[in-house]
């Protein structure tokens, strides 16, 4: 992640984009660097990589890819530059060089991100996805790219508790996550609903934990890290890890992009490139 985004200025971004749901490209301008981004500061390629070199020859085929663009590190918009960026952005487009297609970025929020794809609206959706057996009913997940941890985030110093236990154990205080998530569902194992309060995004949440309007942020912790680069006086985890999580792309149901793109992971993890992914975008 470039961690060079303000906290602030992402708790504004993300107020403008929770009043988009999904949205298409729109008209392309060409940045200082060469490189094509639509008004929303979204990538736009053309075909990438060649028949003669693809693992799969998809023959240039569009591939519509849904982002939040809200989620770092896997996806969001550089404050310095504007322009978006992210593992999902890196990854998924050497998939598409690897594939010989032409990768379509479309931003669409988090709350309907999976049934959006399970109704055909997006071919792929990134966002560091776990993947579960209730949303494998729905959409096909990719083989798995990386694990991640779910972990407490809290105020630096915080004193009262140090693990989940105790922290379940004393009962007025408030833990966040983001709705719709594995996270969530993990809060719900060990605390009532009305001690969970559940943010449509997780800088609202991480927000919410700086002013004490919470007690402590539930998060996968390689999105809480960069929340402590970007905050190490006042954030820091706590505790051991609290669960584990396989994440995965999803698919419509019966997509053929499933084995290309299963492919292309395969290839992408024996030559280093998701290891190197995994630095630039730690």
């Amino acid at each position: 992640m470039n961690h060079k985004k303000v906290f602030v200025s992402w708790i504004v971004l993300i107020v403008m984009l929770a009043s988009v749901a999904c949205s298409g490209a729109a008209a392309p301008a060409e940045s200082e660097t060469g490189v094509t981004y639509d008004e929303n500061g979204i990538p736009v390629y053309g075909c990438l990589g060649s028949a003669e070199e693809a693992l799969v020859d998809l023959e240039c085929q569009e591939v519509t890819v849904a982002v939040e663009n809200a989620y770092p590190n896997f996806n969001y918009i550089d404050e310095e530059t504007g322009h978006a960026d992210g593992w999902d952005y890196f990854v998924i487009t050497e998939i598409c060089r690897q594939l010989h297609c032409q990768p379509v970025f479309q931003e669409c929020s988090w709350d309907i991100m999976i049934q959006s794809v399970a109704d055909g609206l997006f071919d792929v959706a990134g966002d560091g996805i776990s993947i579960t057996e209730e949303r494998d009913q729905i959409v096909d997940f990719s083989d798995p790219y990386s694990t991640t941890i779910q972990r407490l985030l809290a105020r630096k110093g915080e004193d009262r508790f140090q693990t989940m236990e105790e922290f379940v154990a004393i009962t007025d205080l408030v833990l966040g996550t983001q709705t719709g998530t594995t996270n969530y569902e993990t809060a719900k194992g060990y605390l009532p609903e009305e001690r969970i309060n559940a943010f449509e995004q997780y800088p609202f949440a991480v927000q919410a934990l700086l002013s004490k309007d919470v007690d402590v942020v539930l998060i996968d912790d390689e999105v809480g890290g960069g929340y402590i680069e970007e905050n190490p006086e006042d954030l820091e985890f706590i505790g051991p890890d609290i669960a584990s999580d396989s994440l995965g792309l999803i698919f419509p149901e019966g997509s053929d992009l499933v084995e290309p793109f299963n492919l292309a992971l395969a290839e992408l993890a024996s030559n280093g490139f998701l290891a190197e992914a995994e630095t630039k975008y730690p």
